[in-house]
């Protein structure tokens, strides 16, 4: 995946992830998270399932849930949460930027906390765009780059250290413009913070997007 880090920390990453989480969740985050997700609908493909953290916060009446996942520390630990889970769910081995999936596939897709890691987030969002139908929608809940001057030079600034400490996460992407560069038409845009989280982190975005 072209991540900076060992097998070793990869593994124990993916293992403590959602304990290390758990204070940003309670304080707000699964909130979001619910409050994106309640957009869901038809056919639903997430990207970057990780460990599973949105599964149970899908609504009951889309259609389908197909969830991507290509680090197989997180897979694993993915395919325990389906296992205990009542949500029917197809979990596929594949990396955003080439989708096992034929075109205009999708009525959503959602990402949540996944484009700040993916080596090549051009590519991602190209192939998320030619999964969707014409009519579909993307969902994002994603920390960004600042709009703060200050903060977004700390972000430079501490972007290599947090990259090892966060398994690839990049603290500085401006996700929102690249996602409107890759052919997507912004609907609304929130901007909350992340919860419990270092202040290089904090900065997110939260929305929907559709094909232009």
């Amino acid at each position: 995946m072209g991540k900076i880090y060992d097998a070793t920390w990869g593994r124990g990453f993916s293992a403590l992830y959602d304990r290390a989480f758990e204070a940003t969740e309670e304080a707000g985050l699964r909130d979001m998270r619910r409050d994106l997700l309640a957009q869901a609908r038809g056919r639903v493909l997430e990207l970057g399932a990780g460990t599973g953290l949105n599964l149970e916060l899908y609504p009951e009446g889309i259609e389908s849930l197909t969830l991507t996942e290509p680090d197989p520390h997180m897979t694993k630990q993915l395919r325990k949460k389906l296992a205990e889970s009542d949500r029917s769910a197809e979990l596929v081995e594949a990396p955003a930027e080439k989708l096992p999936f034929d075109d205009d596939s999708f009525d959503t897709a959602v990402v949540t906390l996944v484009l700040c890691t993916v080596p090549d987030q051009t590519a991602a969002l190209e192939e998320i765009r030619r999964v969707l139908k014409p009519d579909g929608q993307f969902l994002f809940l994603e920390h960004v780059r600042s709009r703060n001057p200050s903060l977004a030079k700390w972000q430079d600034r501490l972007e290599g250290p947090w990259r090892f400490l966060g398994d690839g996460c990049h603290c500085n992407r401006d996700t929102v413009s690249t996602i409107s560069a890759a052919g997507f038409k912004l609907g609304d845009v929130e901007r909350p913070e992340l919860p419990k989280a270092p202040p290089i982190v904090r900065p997110m975005a939260k929305g929907s997007a559709g094909p232009a």
